[in-house]
């Protein structure tokens, strides 16, 4: 796979490309990051990327020509189609199913924007998605980016050292994660749980799916809607809630 960054700081991206599970699937050959600078395709000595926004306001927006140059120089760099991705609040919120998603595609652009953001004519002309990483404002594109791009490096094929780490993520199956546990059994904190000690993997995958449940119910109940869930599944979520005086009408998830 292949990721283009257009941004003003792509040396960003060597900083992404040289740590972690993204530098591991650098290495192993399954992703190659690349940077463009808008600024590298700028006119006039003072190679300008920005001017005022039309309509007056404070900050800058980032104009046309230099964007559109950077895009075509990515674009040509290899002649596979990718899709055109700005990070930017305005966009759809990433969640796991979109990152499963790109993590699919042979090539990918992201397009980070800076100052009060890009011309709008150039979204609209070369942009295929907008992504927001989240219901805040960050500086600049490069961190959502840098998001997008490991979560990305996770999922493909022979990245990580255990292909089932992967599979067992939160959101992977619509809940959060279940708690985890390693070494001392025993410590000032608290013990580990009997039942991972007991070697029973049934027992040990009926727990974690229990946890993850109970889990996904306190802190985030909206996913419990959409979650996939057995009759087994239903059955404990009704217990908790049961147990808790909540019923599946008062705003706690629906169980379905």
């Amino acid at each position: 796979m292949r990721i283009d960054l257009i941004s003003l700081f792509p040396e960003f991206l060597a900083q992404i490309a040289g740590h972690g599970v993204v530098g591991r699937a650098a290495e192993r050959g399954l992703l190659s990051l690349h940077g463009f600078n808008p600024r590298d395709f700028a006119e006039g000595n003072y190679r300008r990327v920005d001017d005022r926004p039309f309509g007056g306001g404070p900050g800058m927006v980032m104009m046309i020509d230099p964007l559109r140059a950077a895009i075509r120089a990515a674009r040509e760099a290899d002649p596979r189609p990718g899709r055109l991705i700005y990070l930017s609040p305005q966009g759809r919120r990433l969640d796991q199913a979109k990152i499963r998603e790109l993590s699919a595609q042979p090539r990918l652009l992201l397009l980070c924007g800076r100052y009060e953001g890009v011309d709008e004519r150039l979204v609209a002309a070369e942009v295929d998605e907008e992504l927001s990483i989240g219901d805040y404002v960050l500086s600049g594109g490069e961190l959502a980016a840098a998001v997008v791009v490991d979560a990305i490096g996770r999922l493909l094929e022979g990245a990580l050292n255990d292909a089932g780490s992967a599979a067992q993520d939160s959101f992977e199956d619509g809940l959060l994660d279940w708690p985890h546990y390693t070494r001392p059994v025993e410590h000032v904190l608290g013990n580990v749980p009997d039942v991972l000690l007991s070697g029973n993997h049934a027992e040990i995958a009926r727990w974690r799916r229990r946890q993850a449940l109970a889990r996904t119910l306190a802190r985030r109940p909206d996913l419990i809607g959409t979650a996939s869930l057995d009759d087994a599944d239903r059955r404990w979520l009704q217990h908790l809630q049961d147990e808790a005086g909540q019923g599946p009408g008062d705003g706690s998830g629906k169980i379905r």
